[in-house]
């Protein structure tokens, strides 16, 4: 796509600051731009980049104040993160157009009991149980698989490998990336008497609101009674696993890895970081922020908090901690040092 600096800036709502007439054809990491692509510039630590980018245009937030002379035409925005988020959305519908018409495949298995709606596309080798129904505008890649009596709204795309067990509910514009499993069973397991383990069946559901998106290889898993809920605008990484009956509040964020456990209620706006383990039954309040390879082993009741450790506390306490504690070998040495010299001036 050929589009100039002057196009962008109004698609943008921004300011320009260089020649209007200069052309992009790519977005580009700003380190590695050349001519004739777009590169950003949101995080502080990448600025020495923009006085070196071979960038043709660069957008960067309104209260950027370089202090080189930059070669790029600057457009400045509100926000640069959203509006290259916006900008990428439409280089990769103009990469990947769906102008072929929506159809179901003739390898596709789709019982007569299932509904497809009106301009939804069903990819080979995909199999639609009894009962399943598939709202408007969806994209099915090849090899889903999708239970009985599952409900998926409207523009959602499920990626190849995705399988949906039964009775799970998928909501509006939803995105599950390849081979994402949604609605198998929880780990659940009752001791007997021999030391054996006899399995508890878990016959609830999944319940995914409108706007969340599941990365690859992430499980969620169904409920024992009733259901797992990932409430609006969840958004799950790759290589995350969410256990039964756990319920996920609404913009709430996982990065992969993360793993929660049984019956875990994660309020509003919470972010966990990668690796970030948290045990089952507790309550995480709205805002909380959970730095990366951290555990939650009680529950978190004040909000808005970040949290840092395993078990996690308050973040700044644990860097303050950190300070101490890596230095504790030198410290040791010291006090034994001084315990030496204390006894050799003992009388």
């Amino acid at each position: 796509m050929d589009i100039t600096a002057a196009q962008l800036a109004h698609l943008l709502n921004g300011t320009l600051e260089g020649l209007p007439e200069a052309c992009v054809r790519q977005p580009a990491r700003i380190e590695e731009a050349g001519e004739g692509d777009l590169a950003f510039l949101d995080n502080p630590r990448y600025e020495a980049f923009a006085y070196t980018t071979k960038a043709t245009v660069l957008l960067v937030n309104k209260s950027f104040q370089p202090t080189q002379p930059i070669q790029a035409t600057l457009i400045r925005v509100d926000d640069v993160r959203s509006s290259l988020a916006f900008l990428l959305e439409k280089f990769n519908d103009i990469l990947n157009p769906n102008g072929a018409a929506p159809q179901v495949a003739e390898q596709a298995l789709v019982h007569p009991e299932a509904t497809v709606g009106p301009k939804t596309s069903v990819g080979a080798f995909t199999v639609v149980e009894a009962g399943a129904v598939l709202g408007e505008h969806c994209t099915i890649y090849p090899q889903v698989y999708i239970g009985r009596n599952v409900r998926i709204g409207n523009h959602c795309k499920l990626f190849p490998g995705v399988r949906i067990h039964q009775n799970c509910v998928i909501g509006d514009n939803c995105i599950l990336h390849a081979n994402a499993v949604i609605g198998a069973d929880g780990f659940g397991f009752a001791p007997q008497e021999d030391n054996s383990w006899k399995k508890v069946p878990h016959v609830g559901n999944v319940v995914l609101e409108n706007n969340v998106e599941i990365g690859a290889n992430a499980c969620i898993d169904r409920a024992a009674l009733g259901s797992t809920i990932l409430h609006d605008g969840v958004k799950i990484d790759n290589l995350v696993h969410i256990a039964h009956n756990v319920e996920v509040g609404r913009n709430s964020v996982m990065a992969a890895q993360v793993g929660v456990a049984g019956s875990t209620k994660i309020g509003e706006n919470v972010q966990l970081g990668g690796q970030t383990g948290v045990s089952g039954h507790l309550f995480i309040a709205d805002g909380t922020r959970v730095q990366a390879q951290s555990g939650i082993a009680s529950s978190v009741k004040e909000p808005n908090q970040a949290l840092f450790g395993a078990p996690a506390i308050d973040y700044n306490d644990y860097v303050r901690a950190y300070v101490v504690f890596k230095n504790l070998p030198e410290l040791q040495r010291k006090v034994r040092a001084l315990e030496k010299k204390i006894k050799e001036l003992e009388p």
